[in-house]
C-alpha cells in the first residue's frame, strides 16, 4: 500500500484538513480525510476494468460540515439512536444531546464525524488516526482515547480497526457511515442493487426507528436478504416497518459470533461485488430514504443514492438489556473490525 497526502481545505473553525490517498499494487485507492476519518471516495475496478468511486461523499470542507448525511465518517460515541437522549449507567442518568426530534442520533451535534482527527502515521500496510473525546463531551462520560486504522490490500480489501479506551466507565459504538453506490458515485441509485444479509433476526422499530426491544424473524417478511435480492424488490411493499422507515433503516442481527460474514452487495451495472464482515453483533441497513438533494462529487445525490452497511451494536442498547451491550468499562479495551472486500461478479 502506497500513501500520499495533500491539503483539503481548512474547517470554519480555522483547522487544517488533509486527505491521505492509499493505493494498492493494482490501482485501487482509498482517499481518507482526517477531518472525522471520512472515506471521502474508494476507487475499486468494475468488470471493464475501469475504476469505479464506489463511495458517496463531499469536494470540500464546507459542504462535510453543513451539507449533513454522515458520508464516509465515523460515527461516535454512539452510533444510531438512543431514546430521548438519555441513558443510565451504574445508576447514574446521563443527558446526551438531542439532534433526531427527541433522540440522540449519532454521537450527537458536535461529534466524531467533525473533529479532526490526529494522524499517527502510516507504513506499507496501515495508516492510523486518534482523537481523545474528553469527559463530558456532548454529555458522556469519561475521557475517550479512539485510535482508527485503515488498511488496504493488493486484493481489494478494505479493512477498518477501532480501538478505545476511557478512564471511566461509558457507552462506545463505533461505526463508518459510508453509503455505497457500487454502480459508481453518479450512479442512479442502489434499488437494482441485489444484497445478502446473513441474519435471521432483525429488531423491529417503533415510529421513530427506535427498537422496540423485539428481536424477530425475518422470515415471511421483507427484511428476509438471507437469500440475495434486489434491494428495490420489497421497499414499497405495504409493511408498517418499512413505512416508519420510508424504507430499511434497520438493524439486523447477524448470525453467529466472532469476526464472520455480514452482508454481499452487488452492482449488476459493474459487476462490482463487496463482501462486507464485522466483529460487530449487528449490521444497520439504511437506504437513503426521505433524501433530501444534496450535492455531491459529480451529481447531486437524491433518494435511495447509495445503501449503508453499519456494522453495530444494536440501537438503544441501554434500554433493552437482553441487547448486547455497549458498556467500556474503565481500562476495558473496545477493539472491532470491519472488512470491506471487493471483487467482480463471474
Amino acid at each position: 500500500m502506497k500513501v500520499t497526502t495533500k491539503p483539503f481545505g481548512a474547517t470554519s473553525k480555522g483547522q487544517d484538513v488533509a486527505l491521505y490517498r492509499l493505493e494498492n499494487a493494482s490501482g485501487s485507492c482509498v482517499n481518507i480525510l482526517d477531518l472525522g476519518c471520512i472515506i471521502q471516495s474508494a476507487f475499486f475496478p468494475g468488470k471493464d476494468g475501469n475504476l469505479t468511486d464506489i463511495g458517496l461523499g463531499y469536494d470540500n470542507v464546507a459542504q462535510y460540515e453543513t451539507c449533513g448525511g454522515y458520508f464516509g465518517a465515523v460515527i461516535g460515541r454512539h452510533a444510531n439512536r438512543i431514546k430521548d437522549g438519555r441513558f443510565v449507567l451504574n445508576g447514574k442518568e446521563f443527558k446526551l444531546a438531542v439532534n433526531n426530534g427527541k433522540n440522540h442520533l449519532h454521537g450527537g451535534v458536535d461529534a466524531f464525524h467533525l473533529k479532526v482527527f490526529e494522524c499517527l502515521g502510516y507504513d506499507d500496510e496501515k495508516i492510523a488516526f486518534r482523537y481523545v473525546s474528553p469527559d463530558g463531551e456532548e454529555g458522556y462520560p469519561g475521557t475517550l482515547e479512539l485510535i482508527v486504522t485503515y488498511k488496504l490490500t493488493d486484493d481489494n480489501k478494505l479493512s477498518l480497526n477501532y480501538r478505545a479506551t476511557s478512564d471511566a466507565d461509558t457507552v462506545v459504538n463505533i461505526t463508518n457511515h459510508l453509503y455505497f453506490n457500487l454502480s459508481g458515485e453518479a450512479g442512479n441509485n442502489i434499488l437494482d442493487h441485489t444484497l445478502r444479509i446473513f441474519a435471521s433476526k432483525y429488531t423491529e422499530n417503533d415510529d421513530g426507528c427506535l427498537p422496540t426491544g423485539v428481536v424477530a424473524d425475518v422470515e415471511g417478511t421483507p427484511f428476509d436478504f438471507r437469500e440475495a435480492k434486489p434491494i428495490g424488490r420489497d421497499i414499497a411493499l405495504e409493511n408498517e416497518q418499512l413505512k416508519f422507515g420510508g424504507g430499511y433503516d434497520h438493524n439486523f442481527s447477524v448470525d453467529g459470533e466472532g469476526m464472520r460474514p455480514m452482508a454481499e452487495l452487488v452492482s449488476p451495472k459493474t459487476g462490482i461485488i463487496m463482501y462486507t464482515a464485522s466483529t460487530k453483533p449487528g449490521v444497520q441497513i439504511y437506504t437513503a430514504n426521505n433524501f433530501p438533494e444534496r450535492p455531491g462529487k459529480t451529481v447531486p445525490y437524491g433518494e435511495h443514492c447509495g445503501v449503508c452497511l453499519e456494522t453495530q451494536f444494536f440501537p438503544n442498547a441501554m434500554e433493552h438489556p437482553h441487547f448486547p451491550s455497549a458498556i467500556l468499562r474503565a481500562g476495558d479495551v473496545y477493539d472491532h473490525t470491519t472488512v470491506y472486500k471487493f471483487g467482480i461478479v463471474k
